[in-house]
């Protein structure tokens, strides 16, 4: 009989106290924050590196889909893959098979970005710069070119200077670069003005960042002294497990004001979309990982307006 009585209240009322429908109610609230949300566009292009030397923490899953959210947002965003294995490039749907140009022909032979970028079939106001496998032998091959540390800062310094009607004028550029502290990931930091670290929320997470931010440091006060950490985000979240709440706290008090308060949730959905050449944004823009990555484009466009 009180079982009864429960239930009609619930009918009545017209919701449900379980878990289920207390997330689904906060994911509505907060879609409809985000559709109501206003994206600021910087008066100026903000060139973003993606980076961690520990693989395995939502690097390219990271910078494809915050590239995403922003240009879903109109704002006018520009992915350079750096990384050989071009997932980013996957993740965007352009080509990259090996005799398409790309980031090699722009840090080796200074071919021009304009000419090497493709647009994101998916969101009208994203491009991309594909990496193929000949950027696997260009660590090697960068040894004994002249400025070898500033190609890809001299081609983006072109790009953004040049006058061209085919070419628009960029909100953001986010560079995604191999887990690893070589020549490309060097130019990859030479060109940007900020960093942006995921930080996966397991055991491990923390383990090398030291090492991270150490180089980082030296990098700019050697080679560019424009560069810094604005950011970091919270990737494989699961607020289930007291795990992630600790990693999470650990790293925010570690770094309170870099730290976005968005975190990224460990969803299937998010790992599906690369297999079909889409980021969660397109493919599937209602689900909790697109709405986790569009709240963190929406702090990062907030923090630099």
């Amino acid at each position: 009989m009180i079982a009864d009585t429960k239930k009609k209240q619930r009918d009545e009322d017209g919701f449900d106290d379980s878990p289920i429908a207390a997330n689904l109610r906060e994911l509505t609230r907060r879609r409809k924050r985000l559709a109501e949300a206003r994206f600021p566009l910087p008066d100026h292009t903000r060139v973003f590196t993606i980076s961690n030397q520990k693989g395995g923490v939502g690097k390219t899953t990271s910078a494809v889909n915050l590239a995403a959210a922003l240009a879903a947002a109109g704002a006018n965003v520009l992915v350079i893959d750096l990384d050989p294995q071009g997932n980013a490039s996957t993740a965007l749907g352009v080509e990259h098979r090996g005799d398409t140009p790309g980031t090699y022909e722009a840090i080796l032979d200074g071919a021009p970005l304009a000419e090497l970028m493709q647009r994101c079939p998916d969101i009208e106001t994203l491009w991309c710069v594909p990496a193929t496998l000949d950027l696997a032998g260009a660590e090697i091959e960068l040894v004994n070119v002249e400025h070898r540390d500033y190609r890809l800062r001299q081609a983006i310094a072109r790009l953004l200077t040049e006058e061209n009607e085919a070419v628009p004028s960029f909100h953001y550029v986010i560079i995604d670069c191999p887990p690893s502290l070589g020549l490309l990931t060097i130019n990859a930091f030479v060109a940007a003005r900020e960093v942006l670290i995921p930080i996966q929320c397991e055991y491990y997470a923390l383990e090398g960042l030291s090492q991270l931010i150490g180089n980082l440091n030296r990098l700019s006060l050697e080679l560019n002294p424009e560069l810094r950490l604005t950011t970091i985000l919270l990737t494989m979240f699961d607020s289930r497990t007291n795990l992630s709440q600790q990693v999470a706290a650990e790293v925010r008090r570690h770094f309170p004001t870099e730290t976005l308060e968005a975190t990224i949730p460990r969803t299937v959905r998010i790992s599906e979309a690369p297999s079909y050449q889409q980021t969660i944004i397109s493919y599937d823009p209602g689900s909790p990982g697109a709405v986790a990555y569009r709240e963190a484009a929406l702090e990062i466009a907030e923090r630099g307006a």
